[in-house]
């Protein structure tokens, strides 16, 4: 009976702990709804309104109808029309669209002739993706002329558009994924890193001696986050390296642009753990807000789903996340062999959010000190 009682005194303590530590008790419910939220509501295979651009050669009432026809499938949204192939091409390659729709000027000649009427170039490097775009090579497609001269072969096989894979035209998943991952990783290591970073200085008692120094809060921030810029950009090369040699996952970009775009992740991620830092009280909820941030970084990135496949709050959230817009990144630099200045609106919010994360960590930081 004595034990019992112990037993009983030791939980109730445990109790009235754990709901005196509002944070830790808020991420009991967070964390699972969250994941319920993430995974019942914003993950979502059957991607519909693919950004897509639309080279029309033939101008003609058949290419506008055929046109028509493919965004009434819902499954893509032409975003832009473009002059030429190479201009859509490059567009893919920059990130500003998924595919482009290629109508040749000879649309009425291949219509009677029941050949394939358009391509599609699909920027390949995104499997899922591509498999949908893939789904409308033989949508349906019949003009009225065609139907008054009952031309119709309802058993008809012929494809109504060839597909070109960019980047990608083996569909290997690893090609795909090891880039993603890195950026996964990234997230995982260089978040956890830095959200202890003040955290231990205060459990460790170091902070009082810290702040008897002339160092201010900022070059306490930068100070926090450039000895961990160095292990990224080891484990970047280390991802990267062995992606190349196993998998055979090509490194199409300049390694200097992939660097760059690694320093610019690498600098926000760390900084987005010196936030949690100053806001954490102990290392347990350190750890704990880093799981918090991790799994949308994951789930909303594009790395698991596609971007154009979440609803719209979803990709509001998305947007805030450093994860998202390295995933364009990275897959870009080194898949498509984009450069940076092609994807400066991610290249620049990366930079903004480093520099603004700083500012309000070392602000935060003075609250403290308070």
């Amino acid at each position: 009976m004595n034990g019992l009682v112990r037993i009983k005194a030791i939980v109730f303590k445990e109790l009235r702990q754990l709901s005196r530590d509002r944070l830790t008790f808020g991420m009991i419910v967070m964390i699972p709804l969250v994941q319920l939220i993430l995974f019942g509501y914003a993950i979502n295979t059957d991607v519909r309104h693919i950004p897509v651009g639309l080279v029309d050669q033939s101008h003609s009432q058949a290419s506008r109808l055929l046109s028509e026809t493919v965004r009434a499938s819902q499954v893509v949204e032409f975003k832009t029309v473009y002059v030429s192939a190479d201009q859509a091409k490059k567009a893919i390659q920059a990130g500003e669209i998924r595919a482009a729709l290629v109508i040749p000027p000879d649309l009425n000649q291949r219509i009677a002739q029941d050949r394939v009427l358009a391509q599609w170039m699909v920027d390949g490097s995104d499997s899922v993706i591509g498999a949908t775009i893939q789904g409308l090579q033989n949508m349906p497609f019949t003009t009225n002329n065609k139907l008054a001269n009952q031309q119709v072969d309802p058993n008809a096989k012929t494809k109504t558009f060839e597909i070109a894979l960019f980047y990608n035209p083996s569909r290997r998943s690893a090609v795909n994924i090891v880039p993603g991952l890195l950026g996964v990783i990234l997230t995982m290591t260089m978040v956890l890193f830095t959200s202890i970073a003040i955290v231990r200085e205060r459990e460790q008692g170091n902070l009082e001696l810290l702040i008897t120094t002339p160092v201010t809060s900022l070059e306490l921030m930068v100070a926090k986050i450039i000895p961990y810029i160095f292990v990224g950009m080891v484990q970047v090369a280390l991802v990267l390296g062995l992606g190349h040699f196993i998998f055979a996952v090509p490194i199409n970009g300049d390694l200097v642009q992939v660097f760059l775009a690694a320093l610019l992740f690498i600098c926000a991620s760390l900084t987005l753990g010196l936030m949690i830092s100053t806001v954490a009280k102990t290392q347990l909820q350190a750890m704990q807000m880093t799981v918090f941030v991790l799994l949308p970084s994951i789930l909303l990135s594009g790395f698991m789903f596609p971007y154009e496949g979440m609803p719209v709050v979803a990709q509001w959230i998305a947007e805030v996340l450093p994860a998202t817009h390295f995933m364009r990144l990275i897959r870009g630099v080194v898949l498509r062999s984009a450069e940076l200045s092609e994807m400066w609106k991610d290249t620049l919010w990366l930079l903004g959010f480093t520099l603004i994360g700083i500012v309000l960590a070392s602000l935060r930081f003075k609250k403290s000190l308070d």
